[in-house]
């Protein structure tokens, strides 16, 4: 399953971001709170489960990419030092 995950994050085409691996990571590590246009937040992970997932530095800048998945869906986010300001890139649902 990681090197499907892999691929599919790969086949995401998103500039700066190429994983060759993931680790598993407890949900309640990765659960960030994303802000909405409307002004509200929402999690979209369970802490209390396992995912696949990996940290990617971006180059050039103080910001990380974050890659979460599990069978069902694909998560992209973007974030500062320890978690800071995430911003939501791709959440999708798996084929």
């Amino acid at each position: 399953m990681q090197a499907e995950l892999v691929d599919e994050f790969n086949a995401l085409g998103i500039a700066g971001l190429r994983l060759e691996g993931l680790n598993l990571l407890h949900g309640a590590f990765v659960n960030l709170e994303y802000p909405l246009a409307n002004g509200s937040c929402v999690k979209f992970l369970q802490d209390d489960k396992i995912y696949w997932g990996n940290q990617v530095e971006t180059a050039g800048s103080d910001r990380c990419y974050g890659v979460v998945a599990d069978e069902e869906m694909l998560l992209v986010c973007s974030y500062g030092c320890g978690g800071s300001d995430p911003e939501l890139i791709v959440y999708k649902k798996r084929m």
